[in-house]
């Protein structure tokens, strides 16, 4: 799904998109500021502060991967169906995991770009006009699964810590 639009820093939604919500011309802005607004002279590779964070071992991860999350959510909240969401959550992963590995995960957000690739699908999504309803109820039982999940860890490793120091 390398998109030409990748060379250049121009708008990846179109005229009528941007000016249908400020939040999707934010998010368009945002997005290409993470993924494109930078290039490297004498080529044609495009990168942008996400490549830069991701040069900072976990916690520049961290922060994409938030970073992330906010545009995903904004996008959601401007009528991005479950099904859209789970792709960009996909695309958000695949570059989170393979971020974590030195090097190898630079090079490959230099040339990935989760967030650049989820615009893209957002902008046939609404090319497509499917851009109707909102995913807050599934985005909000996808939280409330995250957290019970979250507690049941923590649960379980206090159980873990309580049972290896009474052995003791």
């Amino acid at each position: 799904m390398k998109s030409k639009r990748q060379t250049t820093d121009a708008p990846v939604l179109t005229p009528s998109q941007l000016e249908s919500s400020r939040e999707l011309k934010w998010v368009d802005s945002f997005t290409r500021t993470l993924d494109t607004k930078l290039r490297i002279p004498g080529t044609n590779v495009r990168f942008g502060v996400d490549f830069i964070l991701g040069l900072v071992p976990g916690a520049g991860d961290l922060l994409s991967l938030g970073l992330s999350g906010i545009l995903i959510a904004t996008m959601a909240k401007n009528g991005a169906s479950a099904k859209l969401v789970t792709k960009m959550l996909g695309n958000v992963l695949l570059d989170t995991i393979v971020g974590t590995v030195p090097v190898l995960g630079n090079l490959f957000d230099l040339f990935f770009k989760a967030n650049y690739r989820n615009l893209e699908l957002m902008r046939e999504y609404y090319d497509e006009d499917k851009h109707r309803g909102s995913v807050w109820p599934m985005m909000l039982g996808i939280t409330a699964v995250l957290l019970i999940i979250a507690v049941a860890s923590i649960w379980l490793l206090v159980k873990l810590f309580s049972m290896i120091i009474a052995s003791f």
